[in-house]
């Protein structure tokens, strides 16, 4: 495997305890994913598909094994280390949106940019931009109750790109919408790509697995096939 990957994954096992017994998320997961690859993860439930983005973001550590980003160990940093490496690194899609009911959606797309304390009218002004650019410019002074689901999605997909990061990570960002309005979504993270940021995604839609340039499918907390789609946009 290359040290020059731009993420690498090498022998990551994740386990949890449930009472007396063991439960394997992960199992000697080893992989590697360059700068700029649109890569969808794929498999039944309970595959492991979650627990492996969760790892790839920071927001969980393996039980077992290392992960490396852009040459750095995560899995090795403290907690206040890995939010900021996130807030720098990171944009992530959550399949519920996770829009702060109480915020208007504008402040909810600067939110980012107030947790690394840079909450003032410049940031605003980057959010307003943010929005615009999926298609919610007149909406910034709503409230998430006031968005369709596709609206919510778009506003959760301008917060993860707020602070520019070289790498999105997506969450069944099509899973709660209906076809018309997961094309849109689609459509978005396809544009993401083009920019030559790093798209990493979980995936039940057949049609976002195939417009990614590589599919890893997850079976049983293993990799039972990695492959690239014919399908694939260069």
């Amino acid at each position: 495997m290359s040290n020059s990957a731009f993420i690498r994954l090498v022998g990551v096992t994740r386990t949890y305890r449930t009472g007396a017994q063991l439960f394997y998320a992960l199992k000697n997961i080893s992989l590697s994913i360059a700068m700029g690859e649109f890569v969808a993860i794929v498999g039944p439930s309970g595959s492991g598909k979650s627990t492996l983005l969760n790892l790839i973001a920071g927001i969980d550590k393996p039980t077992v094994g290392e992960i490396w980003v852009e040459g750095l160990r995560i899995d090795r940093l403290d907690e206040d280390a890995l939010a900021r490496w996130r807030g720098h690194m990171i944009g992530i899609v959550f399949q519920f949106f996770q829009l702060l009911p109480t915020l208007t959606v504008l402040e909810n797309v600067a939110l980012p940019l107030q947790l690394r304390q840079l909450w003032a009218s410049p940031s605003l002004e980057r959010a307003k931009e943010a929005l615009a650019r999926v298609g919610l410019g007149d909406h910034a002074d709503k409230l998430p109750s006031e968005l369709s689901g596709g609206e919510k999605q778009r506003a959760a997909i301008a917060r993860a790109l707020i602070n520019d990061p070289p790498i999105l990570i997506a969450d069944e960002p099509t899973g709660n919408l209906d076809s018309s309005t997961g094309e849109q979504v689609i459509d978005l993270m396809v544009k993401q790509h083009r920019t030559g940021k790093t798209v990493i995604l979980v995936t039940h839609e057949p049609r976002l697995a195939e417009i990614a340039s590589r599919q890893i499918h997850l079976l049983d907390g293993r990799i039972a096939e990695d492959s690239s789609s014919p399908l694939s946009q260069p």
